[in-house]
């Protein structure tokens, strides 16, 4: 990939920035965070959306920079332990999800989201392409959280966080 040999040369960092401000615009930011809104009135989970431009520091990786990320915006912190991390790394073209411990979905489930959503990326379908993950997000969360109260109370931010 483009972007991972980038990275190793040093200019990963300033391709992540380069996608961030072509892809993610006031106006694609606002129209997931609807995407998002409206996929959490149909169950209980909760979905964070976090993307950065730059690689993780101090070593980290990927996912360890995502458990890092699901922390600090308190993704845990949900009435019933259903909040999801849909991490994105542009500089490395990574894709993370991080699930609380009340969202029971096997890990080739979330491998299939990502796979999608990777492949939707490489062709350059940014915003598609994440809108099908939440999607494919929303068919999870609502089979995980059955049984459970509709999200009443949006315990986390949808618009999507740029790191």
């Amino acid at each position: 990939m483009v972007g991972n040999g980038l990275h190793k040369i040093g200019l990963g960092h300033w391709h992540g920035v380069y996608l961030k401000r072509r892809f993610f615009t006031d106006t694609v930011l606002a129209r997931l965070a609807e995407e998002i809104t409206q996929s959490e009135t149909r169950h209980a989970g909760e979905l964070v959306l976090a993307v950065e431009a730059h690689p993780p520091v101090k070593g980290l990786s990927s996912h360890e920079r995502a458990l890092e990320v699901f922390g600090r915006l308190r993704v845990w912190d949900t009435p019933y332990s259903t909040g999801v991390l849909l991490y994105l790394n542009l500089s490395l073209h990574t894709i993370e999800i991080i699930a609380d411990r009340g969202i029971t979905v096997n890990d080739e489930e979330w491998q299939q989201v990502c796979k999608a959503l990777s492949q939707a990326l490489a062709s350059g379908q940014y915003e598609d392409g994440l809108k099908r993950a939440i999607l494919a997000i929303e068919h999870l969360l609502a089979k995980a959280c059955e049984g459970l109260p509709l999200n009443a109370e949006n315990a986390l931010v949808d618009k999507p966080v740029l790191l």
